[in-house]
């Protein structure tokens, strides 16, 4: 009981979740053979093509891969601050 009280006020569950979801995000990427210069690009090339459209928060924006049994889905996150108007 003392121990799940320490484990809530010092945080240790939280780094813990934080290391499984970094090492699960590992994992997938080796499986689908990304490389991590492949994600820095593509993270790039997306970010150029949405920025052509929306003003973006560009330090919020996260690309993540999630992956089930038979599906993998790329999944991008980013705060919209306005669209831009085209001419």
């Amino acid at each position: 009981m003392l121990n799940g009280f320490l484990r809530k006020v010092l945080g240790k569950s939280e780094s813990r979740d934080v290391a499984k979801k970094r090492l699960k995000f590992a994992l997938i990427y080796d499986k689908l053979e990304v490389s991590d210069d492949t994600l820095e690009s593509l993270h790039r090339d997306i970010v150029e093509v949405i920025s052509r459209y929306f003003e973006i928060d560009q330090d919020a924006f996260k690309l993540d891969i999630h992956r089930t049994d038979d599906l993998s889905a790329l999944v991008v996150n980013t705060p919209i601050i306005s669209a831009k108007h085209r001419h």
